[in-house]
């Protein structure tokens, strides 16, 4: 049970928070949004926004309550949260969550309940599950990144690894792209991406991909030259048994980097990511381009201050 000081307190910022960015979302037509990040150390909650659906997960922790005390604290969170929101309790989903070590934690099914909805962003659709995943399917934090990337693929060969459910190949059909190669190593994951793209009138066999491979081994087999612009946001960590070899970020960005350099044109960019948050960036051992920072440049409205990740647009010079 939540103290009446700790209830106050918790719907005092929660309060303050949602006032704030429901406002900077209402002026941005953002209906999809975090609202909540582990504001408070006695709430250990992320809270995010999907139209009129609340995604709630509880940071796992050692909270010393037992498994009676601890749903009766989760409903009374959720009471509060109802009550700032507006949100009523039958579309608030509630769930555990985890900092994931590795792509195979993100591919980890928790449900099967297959209960998808449609969420809009930025004038595109996208089918979301708030039940089964670790995840939604809609990474909020590269809302701008991919309004970059709509912005930049007129016509080009654009190249989305580590595509997800294929958010940002969706942004590239809508910015016009001649072509979309999307890859990843879940069938699940393309099947979802597929009809992403299916959701928004771009699905075309013909000038669009979807590729079920090892990303580090793919883009070794890839013609010298090929992409104009490409995606990459890779896990921090991956030793899936449907690859050749484990994945470690840190360890490996220069040859995936150089890799992808090799396919791309003279001029093309590549917007490169990561979640790895002592991640060092090692542009000396980058070949023929030009490495620029715009972690902060985007970074939405909801994820400022709070933003893990980071956010490299690296040009081919050569």
């Amino acid at each position: 049970m939540i103290s009446p000081e700790k209830a106050t307190m918790f719907r005092n910022r929660l309060t303050k928070v949602f006032r704030h960015l429901s406002k900077s979302a209402k002026r941005q037509e953002t209906t999809c949004y975090r609202i909540y990040d582990h504001d408070l150390p006695e709430f250990p909650l992320c809270i995010e926004i999907y139209e009129d659906w609340l995604y709630v997960a509880e940071y796992r922790r050692n909270h010393h309550m037992d498994e009676a005390e601890h749903a009766l604290w989760l409903e009374e969170c959720k009471a509060i949260i109802g009550e700032i929101t507006g949100v009523p309790a039958g579309r608030i989903v509630l769930r555990t969550r985890q900092r994931k070590s590795n792509r195979q934690d993100q591919y980890q099914k928790l449900d099967d309940e297959k209960q998808f909805i449609t969420v809009r962003e930025q004038g595109l659709k996208f089918k979301i599950n708030l039940t089964d995943y670790l995840d939604t399917g809609l990474f909020l934090d590269h809302r701008i990144t991919r309004a970059l990337v709509r912005e930049s693929s007129r016509g080009k060969k654009v190249l989305n690894l580590f595509c997800y459910t294929g958010s940002f190949s969706v942004y590239a059909a809508a910015g016009g792209a001649a072509e979309v190669v999307s890859v990843d190593l879940s069938r699940t994951y393309l099947k979802w991406a597929t009809e992403n793209m299916e959701l928004n009138g771009f699905y075309d066999p013909a000038r669009h991909l979807y590729l079920h491979e090892d990303v580090k081994q793919y883009l070794q087999t890839l013609p010298a030259g090929y992409f104009d612009l490409v995606i990459m946001d890779p896990p921090t960590f991956s030793n899936s048994k449907r690859m050749e070899d484990f994945l470690d970020i840190q360890r490996d960005h220069p040859t995936l980097i150089n890799l992808v350099l090799a396919a791309m044109k003279t001029g093309a960019t590549l917007y490169f990511s990561t979640n790895f948050s002592r991640f060092q960036m090692q542009s000396e051992l980058l070949s023929n381009c030009t490495v620029k920072d715009i972690t902060r440049a985007t970074t939405p409205f909801d994820f400022q201050g709070k933003l893990n990740r980071y956010c490299f647009l690296i040009t081919k010079t050569g």
